[in-house]
């Protein structure tokens, strides 16, 4: 049974509501101001408030902004009830993170709408969050223990060979098992690299001052760091000749490190997913709308269902497709553009392949 908290100064309003709300099968619980609801909702934590704007003391603002600051009850959905039709209000209520209005005076039919639609929604968010965890855990699972395995298994396989049977190697198989056991090491590195980048992400998504340290940052010359990521990653795979440049000179909002860090893994993921011998393209402009670069191959593609569900360890058709990496790269690369108050989009189709596009604001 869903437990609703009525917050109302008013008895015989909360009477009305719980009567109402009880025949429809709900538990209704009472608070006669917002510093009661308060303390019942950190107790209780019910699965939606109903809340009035206008109480003595603790209003519904005060009210709904205190909750919203606690982890416990922050995702409550909230309902102010409120006889104002003051449009600045309503949009004060949405800023503090009101999920709904119910003016009054509301019939029966009204408040069973808006309590229906608010657990609706608020069922889909949570289903949604924990598909989400699942395909989270179940990702983890298939690609984690691969991804540190293998580059392990090479390392301690060859390092075996080399101590154990060294003197009876020739000097060539020597130098191949120290290449191979360089590489190795490399694809290890990345992927301990990769997943402390994203952590220092998340929290710096969750600090203010870092977020707006992050957007302080200036780089007069991205077009430097754009050329020279570009042309290190068509390098490493090998398809130097597949690399088109068409970049204009430009200022960024963006450090050295983390522009060199999106470049790095869009082209990256680019040459992965296209076959050598088709072009990966990369531009690089100004507008008064800000920067813009972009990043276009020629491969498969990914479906729209799969763009909208790239998220941190996400791979797709890993069990038909061999790949390597920890599926962070394209999260990264997103997380970081947002962070600096940019947008990243993905534009894709199964025959013509993808563009990616990161957005960053103008330099002031």
């Amino acid at each position: 049974m869903k437990k609703i908290l009525v917050i109302d100064d008013e008895e015989w309003l909360r009477d009305m509501v719980k009567i109402a709300l009880t025949d429809r099968g709900y538990a209704v619980i009472e608070a006669e101001n917002g510093e009661t609801g308060i303390e019942i909702a950190r107790r209780e934590l019910p699965d939606l408030i109903l809340c009035d704007v206008r109480m003595e003391r603790v209003d519904g603002y005060l009210t709904l902004s205190t909750l919203r600051d606690e982890p416990a009850t922050a995702s409550i959905p909230f309902i102010l009830i409120t006889g104002m039709a003051d449009t600045a209000g309503m949009r004060h209520g949405m800023e503090l993170g009101a999920d709904d209005y119910l003016p009054k005076p509301f019939t029966i039919d009204g408040l069973y709408a808006a309590v229906d639609a608010r657990l609706k929604k608020a069922r889909a968010t949570r289903e949604d969050a924990e598909k989400k965890l699942a395909d989270l855990r179940d990702n983890i699972s298939l690609m984690l223990p691969h991804e540190m395995r293998t580059p392990l298994n090479g390392i301690l396989g060859f390092g075996e060979l080399l101590q154990t049977a060294a003197d009876s190697l020739p000097p060539e198989e020597v130098a191949e098992m120290g290449q191979a056991i360089y590489e190795s090491g490399r694809r290890l590195e990345r992927l301990i690299e990769n997943f402390l980048v994203y952590v220092q992400l998340e929290i710096a998504a969750g600090d203010g001052a870092k977020t707006t340290a992050l957007r302080s940052a200036k780089l007069s010359d991205a077009r430097r760091v754009v050329d020279e990521k570009a042309k290190e990653a068509a390098a490493q795979s090998g398809r130097e000749a597949d690399l088109k440049l068409e970049l204009s000179p430009v200022a960024a909002p963006i450090s050295e490190d983390y522009l060199a860090k999106v470049v790095e893994e869009l082209v990256q993921n680019a040459l992965k997913f296209s076959k050598p011998g088709t072009p990966v393209t990369v531009s690089l402009s100004r507008s008064p709308a800000g920067v813009a670069l972009a990043v276009n191959d020629r491969g498969r593609g990914f479906t729209a269902d799969q763009i909208a569900r790239i998220g941190a360890y996400m791979q797709f058709d890993r069990r038909s497709q061999e790949q390597q990496g920890a599926g962070l790269g394209l999260v990264i690369a997103k997380r970081i553009t947002e962070l600096h108050g940019g947008t990243f989009t993905i534009t894709s189709d199964a025959e013509r392949g993808t563009t990616v596009l990161v957005k960053l604001p103008p330099t002031v």
